[in-house]
């Protein structure tokens, strides 16, 4: 290994005689390593999800090699304990490099391992790291029992690395694009569990041939020393693609409410209907037609079939356990209200603590919200399984606009983690499929009066209570026509939604919880947009 640090600036924190491949087993070095240095390094990380907490120390708690022909680089699995009484998981491959012109943003430590000088860095940074991976999926064989355990699917062809380089800025993993054909997605957060994106990638992909979603190509499992299997890094295709769902639904937005001066449409005499109504397309009256165009609601219909399909291909095993569908049960209905009533609670909170924050419509629907939290709480204990007839599945369980890509008028779903709130074990709890549409529906609500706050100043001339009006509006017409077409797509596969009175209860208990859930972040970050799910919250009271 050339050494190419300069010696007159450089001061090692910490010297060793061992060799690199043995490091991991120095006490001292483990220790060293763990202290400040990481500690440092690790809050100032992107994908480091504790910054609300108080750190209070980090252990090892496991590590392993990632290696191929003599090349090593270790895996490490990170407990970050918390003061709050608490702890994380993190992943984190490391290498030493020893030229200082090398990952000056992303050096953990200055080492002196025998007589070279160098830095610890986080592998990701260094081609030859990425490239091991790849090739370690690419050569996979299909059983491995070792402790790193690589996965490559049949819908893998053979190829050979030429590029690689990260995707971009991410909250939560590391993704890396290889050939700029492929996709390495390393979870930095993990669990004692294999990883939900990886579990659905794999099923829909490989076992249900499901096409709207990027095939699984391979993936990279751990199996610690408690023998339980944990998934670090996913492997799918990458799709080429014209932005996210969200960014092209705020343009058509756009697009639509311009047309209300353009048009000069009155908005008071727009024929009105029924929240949660199944409709086609002809059962939208032409002035609404007029108004929004057509494409924007063919759009709206191909992404409720994209949506049924996904559920029908989820809803369609029955051999594995962990997909075969279930019926509603007392255990699943204790384990919905014991969830339901404590972020009730905890937004009830919220509020109270929030509300010299808010103003107007905002302030009168809090209290609202604050004068019925008897009648919202109620809500969530009806819930009585034994009128319930449906079934339960796996779903996406974090279903928003954001999580779709556009590509050529049509759409593919990403991103099965689940509830970034919830635990491993509840994002893998079997629930209702119209849980996935409440959550698409509140995405459609916030896209809707997004648009109204970004540009009612500077673009349209109409007051913002006749725009919240448009907006509730065009709301109805496009959750309605979303559910018609949904409906029609799961009943003609035989996917067991329940009965008419049972879908309408089920949606409105979920966006009920999704609008919560939503009312404690906004609260926290942003006051002024709490009027998004405080006014979905009183849709579904008041109605």
């Amino acid at each position: 290994m050339a050494n190419n640090v300069s010696t007159s600036t450089f001061q090692p924190i910490f010297q060793s005689n061992m060799p690199w491949e043995d490091l991991l087993d120095s006490r001292d070095f483990v220790k060293t390593f763990l202290s400040d240095v990481l500690e440092t390094y690790i809050v100032k990380q992107r994908w480091y999800g504790g910054k609300s907490s108080k750190l209070k120390y980090i252990e090892l708690a496991e590590f392993f090699k990632i290696q191929q022909s003599g090349e090593v680089y270790y895996g490490l699995i990170l407990e970050v304990n918390f003061v709050e009484a608490f702890y994380q998981h993190y992943f984190l491959p490391i290498a030493f490099v020893t030229d200082e012109n090398f990952a000056k943003k992303d050096r953990i430590l200055p080492i002196q391992i025998n007589d070279h000088k160098g830095y610890i860095i986080d592998a990701t940074n260094l081609e030859a790291y990425r490239k091991l991976v790849f090739e370690r999926i690419a050569t996979a064989e299909p059983i491995d029992t070792t402790k790193v355990q690589y996965h490559k699917s049949h819908l893998f062809s053979d190829v050979q690395y030429e590029s690689s380089r990260f995707m971009g800025l991410e909250q939560s993993n590391t993704s890396l694009v290889y050939n700029e054909k492929y996709v390495l997605k390393f979870f930095r957060r993990i669990f004692a569990d294999k990883n939900p994106d990886y579990e659905m990638s794999r099923f829909l992909s490989e076992k249900k041939g499901y096409k709207n979603t990027p095939a699984y190509l391979g993936s990279i499992n751990v199996v610690d020393s408690n023998n339980v299997n944990i998934t670090i890094g996913l492997m799918q295709e990458m799709i080429p693609n014209e932005g996210d769902a969200w960014d092209y639904t705020l343009k058509e937005l756009h697009k639509v409410f311009s047309n209300l001066e353009y048009k000069a449409i009155n908005v008071d005499v727009l024929p009105n209907t029924e929240l949660y109504q199944r409709l086609t397309i002809q059962d939208i009256p032409p002035q609404i037609i007029d108004w929004v165009g057509l494409n924007l609601f063919t759009q709206v219909q191909t992404l409720a079939k994209r949506t049924a399909e996904m559920h029908i291909a989820l809803g369609s095993e029955f051999e594995e356990t962990a997909f075969t569908p279930a019926h509603y049960n007392g255990d699943y209905e204790v384990w919905l209200k014991n969830k339901m009533l404590h972020q009730f609670q905890n937004r009830l909170n919220t509020i109270e603590n929030n509300l010299h924050k808010l103003e107007g419509l905002a302030l009168d629907l809090a209290n609202e919200f604050l004068d019925k939290k008897n009648e919202i709480r109620k809500r969530f204990v009806d819930f009585n399984w034994t009128k319930l007839k449906g079934e339960r599945i796996r779903i996406h369980g974090d279903y928003h606009l954001g999580q779709i890509l556009v590509k050529d008028n049509d759409f593919y779903i990403l991103d099965f983690e689940g509830e970034p709130e919830s635990t491993i074990r509840d994002r893998k709890v079997k629930q209702p499929p119209l849980k996935d549409v409440a959550g698409l529906f509140r995405s459609f609500h916030y896209a809707i009066y997004a648009n109204v706050f970004n540009n009612h100043k500077e673009h349209y001339k109409a007051s913002l209570d006749t725009l919240f009006k448009a907006s509730e509006i065009l709301y109805r017409y496009i959750t309605g026509l979303f559910l018609g077409t949904y409906v029609t797509e799961t009943q003609n596969a035989n996917l067991n939604l329940g009965y008419n009175q049972e879908r309408i209860f089920i949606l409105k208990y979920c966006l009920l919880e999704k609008a919560v859930y939503e009312l404690g972040y906004e609260l926290n970050s942003r006051p002024q947009w709490a009027v998004i799910p405080l006014k979905g919250i009183s849709n579904i009271i008041n109605h």
